[in-house]
């Protein structure tokens, strides 16, 4: 969380529109902070993209598209929310249809748990790139405490729930855990 990959998939689709070349742009269909089907950015910069179901076959998907107006890249935002099997879906897009694809997304929940979307990327993925974020104490924040909306921390619920800045706090590990032991 607030580390700015949104923004920086946003700046690499960019790229690709300012040399005329077509990106893909998905975003899961359950990120409605903004509006279903934008990607957005604390920043304020918003896009148009498709959306994805966690039952959808993305290389099918992205298949058609590729033969109605060829593409040289697909972004994917909140991949934590793709499912293991679309996970292997996007390698055959890379394999077989020889399209790149750059996915951004968090590794673990609000319980230090893996999403089954990261779990398959970390597994599967030809490179990966970390883009951190700052705790309030300055370290690397590479955990997330879910807060309720009197800013107390959640230690239950579910994996996936929609959230800005008013849901969620990037902290390290150390004030993660001390977070939820108390």
């Amino acid at each position: 969380m607030n580390a700015g990959k949104s923004t920086m998939l946003l700046q690499v689709a960019h790229n690709y529109e300012e040399r005329g070349m077509n990106a893909y742009l998905l975003n899961a269909q359950l990120d409605n902070r903004e509006e279903v089907g934008k990607i957005a950015s604390r920043i304020g910069v918003t896009k148009d993209c498709d959306t994805f179901t966690p039952e959808e076959d993305l290389y099918q998907k992205i298949s058609e598209k590729h033969v109605e107006d060829p593409i040289v890249c697909v972004l994917i935002d909140e991949a934590q929310w793709l499912s293991g099997d679309q996970v292997w879906q996007l390698t055959r897009v890379v394999d077989q249809l020889g399209v790149p694809v750059m996915s951004y997304g968090l590794r673990t929940d609000f319980q230090g748990k893996l999403f089954p979307g990261s779990q398959a990327l970390l597994a599967v993925a030809d490179d990966l790139r970390e883009i951190r974020t700052i705790c309030h104490c300055g370290r690397k924040a590479i955990m997330v405490l879910r807060l309720d909306e009197d800013g107390k921390v959640i230690k239950e619920g579910p994996q996936n729930f929609v959230g800005g800045n008013e849901s969620y706090d990037s902290v390290c590990r150390r004030h993660w855990q001390e977070a939820m032991d108390n």
